[in-house]
């Protein structure tokens, strides 16, 4: 099964600074990373910087579309208001259509917030206990949407690397 895991920091270098813990407990094989970004707040700026991390995986399996439509949901949209208010919740739809609900979009924007910080990991195979703990020691906070393996099925023919049919 895979899942959308979001570890989330109380300052605004903590989600970099965990990077290398991330790296580490793949190398261990304790998680598969699939794809995976980092969101950084910093005091005094209006919106997050956002980092697609390929490099962690190789290359992301979803890529930018993904984290950018992610994003933009999470981010910007209260930004906007009410006047693409129709396209919004379309969007919002086809990614609960993939396992990402308005309920876990919402959490996440009430918890990345100026001065703080997130790691955005899709992962599988993931040894939870022995990953949960070195996380919990960095000050994170976890939050996480399992997807389907229909859902995985329908993310990947969306954003990424999943094989289209030949049409004769």
């Amino acid at each position: 099964m895979t899942s959308l895991t979001v570890w989330t920091f109380p300052a605004a270098d903590g989600a970099d600074k965990a990077l290398g813990l991330l790296r580490q407990l793949s190398k261990q094989q304790l998680i598969s990373i699939t794809d995976a970004a980092c969101v950084s707040w910093p005091e005094g700026r209006k919106k997050p910087k956002t980092t697609d991390l390929g490099s962690l995986t190789g290359a992301g399996a979803l890529g930018g579309g993904f984290w950018g439509l992610l994003f933009g949901l999470i981010f910007l949209v209260p930004l906007l208001g009410m006047a693409v208010g129709a396209a919004i919740g379309a969007l919002t739809g086809s990614l609960a259509h993939v396992g990402i609900d308005e309920q876990f979009i919402d959490t996440v924007r009430a918890r990345v917030t100026p001065r703080t910080s997130a790691l955005f990991v899709m992962a599988s195979d993931t040894v939870v206990d022995r990953v949960v703990e070195p996380f919990k020691e960095t000050g994170a906070s976890l939050l996480t949407t399992n997807l389907s393996a229909e859902e995985e099925a329908r993310l990947r023919e969306a954003f990424g690397d999943a094989p289209r049919p030949h049409h004769a």
